[in-house]
């Protein structure tokens, strides 16, 4: 018995070291470098992700972190692979 409360005491100090991590993440992204670059407005980008004008704006802003879907959506309007549009910090 003693075995498993070790066992689950580590484990749960590892998820709350994990957890703690992602706490501190960051996400940056260039979403407004690449849509002057491609001379697209606002909302000839959110049209084409299929997403607001408002969407758009808040993820350039930084206030919002978009999902998986998006984030690949966003990548092939502009072709570069997700990480060029997006990366991590660590605070």
């Amino acid at each position: 018995m003693l075995a498993i409360l070790d066992k689950r005491s580590t484990y749960h100090n590892a998820a709350k070291s994990c957890y703690a991590d992602y706490m501190e993440v960051v996400v940056i992204n260039n979403i407004y470098d690449h849509r002057s670059r491609a001379g697209l407005t606002q909302e000839q980008l959110a049209e084409a992700v299929g997403v607001t004008r408002q969407t758009i704006i808040a993820m350039e802003r930084g206030n919002y972190t978009p999902s998986v879907v998006l984030a690949l959506k966003l990548a092939k309007v502009f072709a570069v692979p997700v990480e060029t549009l997006f990366s991590i910090k660590h605070e």
